[in-house]
């Protein structure tokens, strides 16, 4: 299957640039974690739409080939604000409400949305992300991701180099296509990660008012009533296992499947037993 490329507007009347992957039935948006893009879920979307759904993979503002907010505006309200009108575009197209599957900033994002603008959803996967994190984990993940931002790299070997020193117990894989993927060739001849650096550095950064957006997720989580799925990687540097039970506890209809073999890149590392996981809880919901 041959995805066809498609476009929605964000918050502020910006371009997110996003896939369809065409299996005609229940619509399925696909939203990546911070400083990936839509081609992170390409191998999850195919098997989503041979199932028989439609599955849509976006370009989160400032990433991949969406527009980068003039605004500078990265903060968890904007990601929300823009899943927001995904979502109500999103229905308006295929007349009917989406289920999500979102990692990490997209999964924070949808809830964001859900409980501030909603209920907007069918139903929502959540991929090994809670609004508890570990601290030690988000500054790892940040440390690596600024580490390189600005000076980028010479080649796609030494993005390679560096991506296998961050996770070691991750196979190198033999083509460097997908990597190429998630950089952009800048016209000094380096490469950069495919994101706007204001994503970390402008003054309403992802990290702005962050603490209280997630003491706030926390406490409307009883509001949520769609089902939920949290997908946890059981090597998850950022999602402990009694931060999934409060999660499950505090969201009426929450449950959770731990993905053996994997850490937080759940869906990079596992992908089959990930797909497994989301493709019976999203078959139910086809279903009813």
């Amino acid at each position: 299957m041959t995805p066809k490329p498609i476009e929605f507007t964000g918050a502020e009347g910006n371009r997110l640039a996003a896939d369809l992957w065409d299996g005609r039935g229940h619509p399925v948006l696909l939203l990546h974690g911070g400083g990936q893009t839509r081609r992170a879920w390409d191998m999850t979307a195919r098997r989503v739409a041979d199932a028989g759904m439609r599955a849509v993979t976006v370009d989160l503002r400032g990433h991949g080939e969406s527009e980068w907010a003039g605004s500078g505006d990265y903060s968890f309200a904007a990601y929300g604000a823009d899943v927001a009108a995904l979502v109500r575009q999103t229905a308006e197209r295929f007349h009917a409400a989406p289920s999500v599957v979102g990692a990490s900033l997209g999964g924070l994002s949808a809830l964001v949305a859900e409980l501030d603008h909603g209920p907007l959803l069918d139903s929502l996967i959540l991929v090994d992300i809670t609004p508890r994190m570990d601290v030690g984990g988000v500054d790892r993940i940040q440390g690596f991701m600024g580490a390189r931002m600005e000076e980028g790299f010479a080649s796609l070997e030494e993005a390679a180099d560096a991506i296998a020193g961050y996770l070691p117990n991750r196979k190198r894989p033999r083509s460097l296509d997908g990597l190429r993927k998630n950089l952009r060739l800048d016209a000094d001849g380096r490469y950069r990660w495919h994101w706007d650096p204001a994503f970390m550095k402008s003054e309403r950064n992802i990290n702005f008012r962050s603490r209280e957006t997630m003491e706030h997720l926390l406490a409307e989580l009883p509001r949520l009533h769609l089902p939920v799925l949290l997908v946890r990687g059981m090597q998850s540097e950022l999602v402990h296992e009694d931060y999934v039970r409060e999660f499950v506890d505090r969201a009426p209809s929450a449950s959770y499947v731990d993905v053996g073999g994997a850490g937080h890149m759940v869906a990079g590392d596992r992908n089959d037993v990930f797909c497994e996981a989301i493709l019976d809880f999203l078959t139910d919901r086809k279903a009813a």
